[in-house]
């Protein structure tokens, strides 16, 4: 059996309490797990039916990009079952060359958060970035949030109209507190989207709906550690009423078309 995590922020140890408290303050929650580390994931995983992890974090800061994305390399490295996904800024002079970089030292797609990197989606500077990935990396793309219009889903969908090779995981259902909003403007959109930061806003009947209107080929499984415990998010999923074909792209093979490659299938408990 083969579960992959689709949506997992990491920190390191001197800074993944301060983080994980930053996140919660952000979003005025009690985070599940208080401590976003490598080794708190993994522990947290521990026993469960979760085998991989789309792992990454994000720089508020162009200064901070190459730091992160060598930490997120590194996690890789010593972690297998570990994905990592560099991060970007839009304030950085070439873009380009990080990509090059991140890439050579084994990161495979690109995160961002234009809620917290303080940027419009649409921006020109996040046109750039998505040009250079067109063809080349997936991405994560945090979507919606109702105090905000910087990642609005009619935003998502004029990135997605304008570079239509660009394969893109729209978070949250593509509207993180909008999530009946994204509907609008992503039902007939190109893209996949992850169920992470949902269920506990929206239920569980709501959300099998939503699997339903999308189409379990386009939906992933995500967690948001540490923000939510991803035994306890994969379990809730696992009750909806789906078949276990579904069930295993949605935990799956979506990820390896998201992702453009196989993952080597989990050995049987």
């Amino acid at each position: 059996m083969t579960v992959v995590d689709c949506h997992c922020h990491i920190y390191p140890a001197k800074i993944a309490q301060r983080a994980v408290e930053g996140v919660g303050a952000f979003y005025g929650i009690a985070m599940d797990v208080p401590d976003g580390t490598p080794k708190a994931l993994l522990a947290a995983c521990a026993n469960s039916p979760i085998t991989h992890h789309i792992v990454h974090s994000v720089a508020t800061r162009a200064d901070q990009v190459a730091t992160i994305n060598d930490f997120i390399a590194q996690t890789c490295a010593e972690q297998p079952n570990m994905i990592g996904f560099m991060t970007l800024h839009q304030d950085m002079e070439d873009p380009a060359a990080e990509i090059a970089r991140a890439q050579a030292l084994g990161l495979v797609g690109i995160k961002l958060h234009p809620d917290t990197q303080r940027v419009n989606m649409d921006d020109p500077r996040l046109m750039r970035i998505y040009e250079l990935a067109e063809g080349r990396l997936p991405i994560i793309m945090h979507c919606g949030d109702y105090r905000y219009d910087f990642s609005h889903p009619r935003r998502m969908r004029a990135v997605l109209d304008a570079f239509p090779n660009l394969v893109v995981n729209a978070a949250h259902f593509g509207g993180w507190s909008i999530y009946d909003l994204a509907v609008e403007y992503l039902e007939d959109a190109r893209c996949f989207l992850d169920i992470s930061s949902s269920m506990a806003f929206i239920g569980l009947r709501r959300t099998a709906e939503l699997i339903e209107l999308y189409g379990p080929d386009r939906i992933l499984f995500g967690s948001d550690f540490p923000m939510w415990d991803p035994v306890a998010e994969y379990e809730q999923f696992a009750s909806l009423p789906f078949s276990a074909a579904d069930k295993e792209k949605m935990t799956w093979r979506n990820a390896e078309r998201f992702l453009g490659r196989a993952l080597a299938e989990a050995p049987s408990a």
